[in-house]
């Protein structure tokens, strides 16, 4: 077991080219939102582009899509039909994900059937790496020979039974145990949220201990989603990218804290990614 140190950070943030161009630092496709959940997506986008993504662009329902572009100019959404993903989507999804350099899906979507059917299509044609996130987890329930070793899936504990069946209790023996076990047996990166963050690619272990008592509210995951997807689409292998994620997502949500307290909003994180990259 490694402890994620700010070194690992560092490496994945290399000084730019003064004759860098918009692309060689990342484009992410995000696949999230619903009529019901909108504001997931847009936490993702915002978190990837505060991290380092050049382009990010959101597909989601409609309602999700408007709501998202609301939320800045920056963000680009590509409104889907209806109020919820579904198959008759995938083809346009898949097309998108082309010339992408890594997607992130799940965060906002719901658990319809039908969603969850057209995220295991999705996923079983996709080639990028993906961030396999939140109500996406959910959709891998039976389906786990399409599992890819260009990966990080990102459950809490709840989460993670709905994906092993295996629920990690409180304490960080059973949570390096079962994520070592799973992500072995899956052969991809799983990240494992929680109060000590744990991340293996079933040949490294790490723990990650950045992080504040007040990250609990709800979007938290969207935005360290985002950061897993920007690093990805930079080109870092997944089990770096999970691990620089979880630190950055935990010292800007420790930052927002100290100022925040109690009322720290996922958004509020946002601010201090970049003062944590540095």
């Amino acid at each position: 077991m490694k402890i994620v140190s700010r070194g690992q950070i560092g490496k994945l943030f290399p000084k730019r080219k003064d004759w860098c161009h918009k692309g060689d630092f990342g484009n992410l496709f995000v696949i999230g939102g619903s009529k019901k959940y909108s504001g997931s997506p847009g936490l993702t986008a915002l978190a990837a582009y505060r991290t380092c993504s050049d382009l990010v662009i959101i597909a989601a329902p409609e309602r999700a899509a408007n709501i998202a572009s609301s939320f800045s100019p920056d963000i680009i959404a590509y409104p889907l039909e209806g109020d919820f993903l579904r198959t008759k989507h995938v083809k346009e999804l898949l097309e998108a994900a082309s010339h992408s350099d890594a997607v992130v899906i799940g965060g906002g979507i719901g658990r319809d059937k039908e969603t969850l059917r057209a995220v295991v299509e999705f996923l079983g044609k996709v080639h990028a790496p993906c961030v396999i996130d939140a109500d996406a987890i959910h959709a891998l329930e039976g389906n786990l020979s399409i599992i890819k070793n260009n990966w990080i899936i990102t459950p809490h504990s709840k989460e993670f039974k709905i994906l092993t069946r295996d629920e990690p209790e409180p304490n960080i023996e059973s949570r390096l145990r079962l994520v070592k076990y799973f992500s072995t047996r899956f052969r991809t990166t799983i990240l494992l949220k929680g109060y000590f963050d744990v991340i293996s690619d079933g040949e490294e272990i790490f723990v990650n201990k950045t992080g504040d008592p007040c990250m609990t509210k709800g979007g938290t995951g969207d935005v360290l989603a985002g950061i897993c997807g920007a690093l990805l689409a930079r080109g870092a292998k997944p089990i770096d990218a999970a691990c620089a994620a979880a630190y950055i997502n935990g010292m800007a949500g420790k930052l927002a804290a100290k100022d925040y307290g109690e009322g720290t909003l996922a958004s509020d994180i946002l601010e201090f990614i970049p003062k944590v990259i540095g």
